[in-house]
């Protein structure tokens, strides 16, 4: 990947966040609590999974999606985008 360091620092934060919030369903599931809450949590941890997936493909377009030559790449741009949905 291409895309300079300080520009991935938003979307390292946000996956580190997921990445504790992963950690709390797992200690939730342990402890037996109630499902309701458990789901809810997935969402909110696959929400910010989400979030960090867009913001790399924003912050990085221009690099994410130039082929060899540096041209924009409009077919693996799309790849990208419909790998979110």
């Amino acid at each position: 990947m291409q895309i300079p360091q300080e520009e991935l620092e938003a979307v390292k934060k946000r996956l580190a966040r997921a990445q504790g919030q992963l950690g709390g369903i797992q200690k939730m599931l342990e402890e037996g609590r109630e499902c309701t809450d458990v789901l809810m949590q997935l969402s909110a941890a696959q929400a910010a999974i989400s979030r960090a997936a867009f913001a790399l493909i924003t912050t990085g377009i221009t690099h994410c999606a130039a082929d060899e030559q540096g041209q924009q790449d409009l077919k693996k741009l799309e790849k990208a985008f419909l790998s979110l949905s």
